[in-house]
Formats: structure tokens, C-alpha cells, sequence
């Protein structure tokens, strides 16, 4: 879990000052949030691909599209709530017209 920490730094005149330091959950330090927060991202997606990990840049552009990821997920969770999220298979499909007849489509039997 990203955690915002004050942190004392050296600074060339050997003067210490404080400052903020952002951690990813295994506790290495980041100089900003989105660092920090892509770390976290990565180590959660794991390897991806072959060869150098996909997961940094999967994790970045999860992290720049949040929120039209959030309203997708929020979409998904209404669905579940509210009882409309049916497997395919249970439903039967049917097609309406305009002047309200349906028509409904033969059931496929399942081998």
C-alpha cells in the first residue's frame, strides 16, 4: 500500500532537511505518488510477457486511464447488484421490433 512518509535527505552543504517520500508496499522509496503507485500496480499485474515484464507499462497506462477504469468497474458492480448480470447461457434469446413483437430465437442444447 502506498504510504506518504517525512524523509531526511542530504543536501550538498551536509545541511539535513525534511521532506516528503512516497513508498510502495514492499517499502522502497519514491520521490512522488505516481512512482510509488506504479510499483504497486506492477508487482500486483506480475510478469507479463516474454522477455522485459509488460507489467510497468500496463501499470502506467491503468494508472492514467483510473478513471475511466473505475466507471467501467462501477458499471459492472450495478449489474451484479441489481441482478441483470445473467450468463449467456441462461437467457433466452429474442428479438423485438418496433411494434412490439418478439421474436424469440430456438434455444441451442448444450453438448
Amino acid at each position: 500500500m502506498l504510504s506518504e512518509s517525512s524523509v531526511e535527505v542530504k543536501r550538498h552543504s551536509d545541511m539535513a532537511h525534511s521532506g516528503i517520500g512516497y513508498f510502495d508496499s514492499k517499502g522502497q522509496y519514491y520521490r512522488g505518488p505516481e512512482e510509488a503507485t506504479l510499483s504497486d500496480l506492477s508487482a500486483l499485474l506480475g510478469r507479463v510477457g516474454e522477455g522485459d515484464s509488460l507489467a510497468p507499462g500496463i501499470a502506467k497506462i491503468i494508472l492514467d486511464r483510473r478513471s475511466e477504469i473505475e466507471a467501467i468497474f462501477r458499471e459492472h458492480d450495478n449489474m451484479i447488484e441489481s441482478g441483470n448480470a445473467m450468463s449467456f447461457s441462461a437467457r433466452q434469446p429474442t428479438l423485438s421490433f418496433d411494434d412490439g413483437n418478439v421474436a424469440q430465437f430456438p434455444a441451442h442444447k448444450h453438448v
